[in-house]
């Protein structure tokens, strides 16, 4: 093959055109997979619903015993929907890394012309599938039973989404990194990662709640800024921007971190051989 072939099949390797194509067929494989399994499109839904369920009837019950939570009506609903939001976004990740190792496919997408960055990138896209998969259902029947509407939120409602979901991406970056350095050992991490931080970004009550010295680290949290600002915007119509200001540059902090980490990991295994030994 002459040289100037040698540098069009390059080009063609490292061109936006073929990123996309290895992109978009990396979302295809997982979209396949959701679209022929009915139980697996049936427990996207499953869990969101379930928890939305529980607290909206708690919501239900409160609201007619308390004048706070009457004063705070939605305020569980809203706060469990935009949970989920950054839940399934991490798990949607998460997942579909994992599905790679456990049908071994991980050591074959490496000795492919797939580069980090388009691995990452459609895990992503597949991620916010899975995100619509889930939530759509569920957040028709919040308005239906318990009359609250995401949308109701307004222009605030995209910025919650944003950094909720760029979150749930960064923890999804950790949790496979750990998975490519310690192995399915390390797999139990990918599903838990994001209950651990519940307590500290603060869902269901306010950062003042906390201990003195906790109250730093989850102010470090782009997640609890979200729902602070959820809170100001329920009970005082006020949409607060610094909130959103906060969540942002945390999250460009954190993703980019987890993304650098998720990379090396990512080389460091393909170098030494160990991709194909992942899962056995």
């Amino acid at each position: 093959m002459s040289r100037t072939s040698d540098d069009d099949v390059l080009l063609e390797q490292i061109g936006w055109g073929a990123s996309t194509r290895r992109i978009r067929g990396m979302v295809l494989r997982h979209w396949y997979v959701i679209r022929g399994s009915l139980p697996r499109a049936l427990e996207l839904v499953f869990w969101p619903m379930l928890s939305m369920l529980t607290w909206g009837f708690l919501q239900v019950h409160l609201s007619q015993t308390t004048s706070l939570a009457a004063k705070a009506a939605g305020l569980f609903v809203g706060g469990v929907l935009l949970w989920e939001l950054l839940a399934r976004g991490h798990l949607g990740f998460a997942v579909a890394f994992l599905e790679e190792i456990w049908s071994r496919n991980l050591g074959h997408l490496m000795m492919s012309p797939l580069r980090p960055w388009e691995l990452a990138a459609s895990l992503m896209v597949v991620s916010m599938i899975k995100l619509l998969v889930s939530m759509v259902p569920v957040a028709i029947v919040a308005y239906a039973m318990f009359g609250f509407s995401l949308f109701s939120l307004g222009i605030a409602f995209a910025a919650f989404f944003a950094n909720l979901v760029i979150m749930g991406w960064a923890l999804g970056l950790l949790s496979t990194g750990a998975v490519l350095r310690w192995g399915l050992g390390a797999e139990s991490l990918a599903w838990m990662i994001v209950f651990v931080i519940l307590p500290l970004a603060c869902v269901y009550y306010p950062v003042s709640t906390l201990p003195a010295w906790l109250q730093p680290v989850a102010l470090a949290l782009p997640a609890t800024h979200v729902f602070e600002g959820l809170r100001s915007l329920v009970l005082e119509q006020t949409y607060r921007s610094d909130e959103m200001a906060w969540a942002a540059g945390l999250n460009v902090i954190y993703l980019g971190g987890a993304f650098a980490l998720f990379k090396h990991l990512l080389e460091s295994a393909r170098r030494n051989g160990t991709l194909v030994g992942i899962g056995e």
